[in-house]
């Protein structure tokens, strides 16, 4: 291989894939004494897939610019979401920024990613397959990121859970399990 190949493989083999979705474009004035001056807001989630995302916002003069300006901002501000099963979240978790409010519930094998707008491409990004979302308040997309966000940092693993309260994992997962049945017994009723 020549030494520039070597350098690009080395490249891709270092830089994880990353998944990246761009959630919104403004358009920004800025008033002169010429007129008006415009540039361009980007809001861009970026993932692995695997339980790490992050959320950035870029301003420039031209849009490819802010958008490449949001997503170095996603890749630096990256967060480990604990999954469970690989698939959907451990536990029911809110979050809240402003006006803005998100539910986030964790979902049965197959339902699918049941969110709308922003939070669907957070979602996406991190790698969940099966979740529930529901937003009340704000509609506006940095509200909608930021809620989600805060929601998603609330999350906790079985294992940090039982480390906290010194227990094992086991005992966790199961008390976690009978409640479940627990409720599907009394709808069932």
């Amino acid at each position: 291989m020549a030494r520039g190949q070597q350098e690009q493989h080395r490249d891709r083999r270092e830089e994880p894939e990353f998944i990246e979705r761009l959630v919104g474009i403004n358009r920004v004035a800025k008033v002169v004494k010429g007129g008006r001056r415009f540039g361009f807001a980007a809001l861009v989630i970026v993932g692995d897939g695997k339980g790490r995302v992050g959320y950035g916002h870029g301003k420039a003069k031209e849009v490819p610019e802010a958008i490449k300006k949001a997503t170095d901002h996603a890749k630096r501000k990256m967060i480990r979401v604990p999954l469970r099963e690989g698939r959907t979240l451990h536990h029911d978790v809110h979050g809240k920024d402003g006006a803005g409010k998100v539910f986030l519930r964790s979902a049965p094998p197959g339902k699918g990613i049941i969110a709308g707008g922003p939070m669907r491409a957070v979602f996406e990004a991190l790698g969940i397959q099966d979740i529930v979302a529901k937003a009340i308040g704000s509609n506006n997309p940095y509200s909608m990121v930021n809620a989600t966000f805060a929601a998603l940092k609330n999350t906790q693993s079985p294992r940090h859970v039982a480390t906290r309260r010194n227990k094992r994992v086991s005992e966790i997962v199961s008390n976690r399990e009978v409640q479940e049945i627990a409720g599907i017994v009394e709808t069932d009723e």
